[in-house]
């Protein structure tokens, strides 16, 4: 059934279920520390009742340097969002994280982690609304087909971000504005970036008047007013982004252009869509779902025009970017946000071309999947994951592929890496069985 406020609503066929494989394919690795201590040095400042930190950031390499202190030069809502568990965990310095800390991965899980499962769990509940039966497909395929797998149990704004930037427009088509500006609002202090998608909907909201979009301001307002208030204590002025003081060795292009972003260069487009770790490559299921924008706006217009636009919105500034995949990263992280508006063509494409979408949906799992386990970036070599797979059965335990296997949560039970990445590889293949089976049975009894 739908929600009477309008919004396609409806549970997928074995959603428990499928949500909880997804969870352990995903959610389990254990990744090395990235950018866990710029964001909870932050964490550990707000604490204990400042915005620097000298001491906890002098061997991060993110970091912001302003009036002879070091910030984060991150956006502060990650790490605000992390203190409970920081506290909870009872978290220390950086320089005292073993290289696999259960601690980290705990904080990691109950803030990316729960907001990846927040996301999957909305696409495959708007996905069985569009395209009834096909809704437990896109929750699998988004979940695990997608880049944003990889970053569920990683320490990244991105996740969190989409999840409340996606949030903020269901709200807004379910007519709640004001909890709509809230989540968007929300969504801004997470990452600079969702800017974009806090407009985008608002011009959404504002087809339905003007009371819904000042209930929508009002909701933002909350937003926008703690991250201006971090930027003034920090940066002596609510406008001084935290990237304008970024140190180290991406300082000179940080500042270049608007924080690093140029106008769109067609290599870097291809290297974004088509490089040895893009989105075409690693995830050619998104291809498919760019057609389901299509099938999704001859019912409902005006919302896949927004799906679009904050998709070829995020698809330029990732193409300005001077670092198209945003450093050691297995593709084009900064697309992250988007691709949850992406992931509502899935469900229409499943209906309409289900044989095909699976197919493709089945080769994206595969790579995501490979990707999850290694967080393998194409900048430690010349090729693609495909290559990596494609050696494993010649080379078996020499391969570069087994080599490269992270940490999982399972190795805490002694159970070894290796199959420990066969259980994730089972509960990605069950769960993309389980979703067929569903879809199946849902057009076979309904």
């Amino acid at each position: 059934m739908s929600d009477p406020r309008g919004t396609p609503w409806r549970r997928p066929r074995y959603e428990s279920l499928l949500l909880v494989l997804v969870a352990v394919a995903a959610l389990s690795p254990v990744y090395g520390i990235s950018q866990d201590a710029s964001r909870l040095c932050l964490t550990r400042a707000v604490v204990h009742g400042r915005l620097h930190d000298d001491l906890c950031l002098s061997t991060s390499g993110d970091r912001a340097s302003y009036k002879g202190h070091l910030y984060t030069d991150k956006a502060p809502g990650m790490s605000i969002l992390e203190v409970p568990a920081a506290l909870a965990v009872r978290l220390p310095l950086p320089q005292e994280w073993p290289a696999d800390s259960l601690r980290l991965w705990v904080v990691r899980l109950l803030s990316s982690g729960l907001g990846f499962l927040a996301c999957v769990f909305l696409v495959g509940r708007v996905g069985e609304g569009l395209a009834p039966g096909y809704g437990g497909l896109a929750l699998v395929t988004f979940g695990l087909g997608t880049l944003v797998a990889p970053f569920a149990a990683a320490n990244f704004d991105h996740v969190p971000a989409a999840a409340l930037g996606f949030g903020a427009f269901l709200l807004a088509w379910a007519q709640r504005p004001l909890l709509a500006g809230l989540a968007a609002g929300a969504a801004l202090t997470v990452e600079y970036q969702t800017a974009s998608i806090l407009l985008v909907v608002g011009a959404y909201v504002a087809l339905g008047g003007r009371r819904p979009l000042m209930r929508y301001a009002l909701g933002v307002l909350p937003g926008a007013t703690l991250l201006g208030a971090y930027d003034w204590l920090a940066f002596g002025a609510p406008w001084r982004l935290s990237y304008r003081y970024v140190t180290g060795e991406f300082a000179r292009d940080q500042t270049s252009g608007f924080f690093g972003i140029a106008v769109p260069h067609p290599h870097i487009l291809l290297i974004v869509l088509a490089g040895s770790g893009g989105l075409l490559v690693i995830s050619p299921v998104v291809a498919a779902a760019a057609w389901g924008l299509v099938l999704l706006g001859r019912r409902y217009r005006p919302e896949a025009i927004v799906c679009a636009g904050v998709t070829l919105f995020f698809v330029l500034i990732n193409s300005g970017y001077f670092l198209p995949y945003g450093g050691t990263s297995p593709g084009p992280r900064f697309m992250i946000a988007a691709l949850p508006f992406l992931a509502l063509g899935l469900g229409p494409v499943f209906a309409r071309h289900p044989r095909m979408t699976t197919l493709l949906a089945a080769v994206s799992i595969v790579a995501i999947s490979a990707l999850t386990l290694t967080w393998a970036s194409p900048h430690a070599g010349d090729h693609t994951i495909w290559v990596d797979l494609a050696r494993l059965p010649v080379e078996l335990g020499s391969s570069r592929f087994v080599q490269l296997l992270v940490a999982n949560a399972l190795n805490w039970l002694d159970v070894p890496r290796i199959w420990a990445a066969a259980v994730v590889e089972c509960c990605a293949a069950a769960a993309l069985t389980l979703a067929l089976l569903g879809s199946l049975a849902t057009d076979r009894f309904d």
